[in-house]
């Protein structure tokens, strides 16, 4: 499964897949904006989201089986952003070393359900083929949206494990912490 573009998960609308070349372009292009960006640290440079791709989200799926997963609507092949797993490993983090879910859609995808679908589909590769534990999601208190959907999915706030990252500006701390455990997954 990781063959670049290779399908870790679909659903009705979507595909979850592997990074190929070519994806940068599309990443930049659709999720480097002002209102996609707003709790991610800003807009930035091309080659910045660049390295992401190759040396994070690239890397992980080789060395890992999962990643972030490039997310595209199967009616169109549209890129619609990115959601999956990786292994939370944020400076300082309360969690790291548990399987953390993520997200980051385009703007005019926003509202259609389409982030909820993605992570659903995540969240049942993490706890089905992976065997986690927990999932765990993280952001910050003025990001509703993102905080709405973890709740939305079942997700418990544990603000016990809250925690500040040196990485990120003081407005952006303390990172808040979301988890799922693999008992409430299967009662779902």
């Amino acid at each position: 499964m990781t063959a670049p573009g290779a399908s870790a998960a679909e659903t009705r609308r979507l595909r979850l897949r592997n990074w190929r070349q070519g994806d940068a372009e599309a990443f930049f292009r659709h999720t480097n904006s002002e209102a996609v960006m707003r709790w991610l640290g800003g807009v930035r440079p091309r080659a910045f989201l660049d390295a992401v791709v190759h040396e994070h989200f690239m890397r992980w799926q080789a060395e890992r089986g999962f990643t972030f997963w490039v997310v595209e609507r199967k009616a169109d092949g549209a890129f619609l952003g990115f959601c999956g797993l990786k292994v939370a490993d944020g400076r300082g983090s309360s969690v790291a070393g548990a399987i953390e879910i993520g997200w980051r859609l385009r703007e005019d995808a926003w509202g259609q359900g389409y982030a909820r679908e993605a992570a659903t589909a995540a969240l049942g590769h993490a706890f089905e083929a992976l065997g986690a534990e927990r999932v765990v999601a993280l952001t910050v208190a003025g990001n509703r949206a993102s905080w709405g959907l973890m709740l939305r999915l079942g997700m418990e706030r544990r603000e016990d494990l809250d925690y500040f990252d040196s990485d990120w500006p003081e407005s952006m701390n303390p990172v808040i912490v979301y988890e799922m455990e693999r008992s409430r997954w299967t009662r779902s």
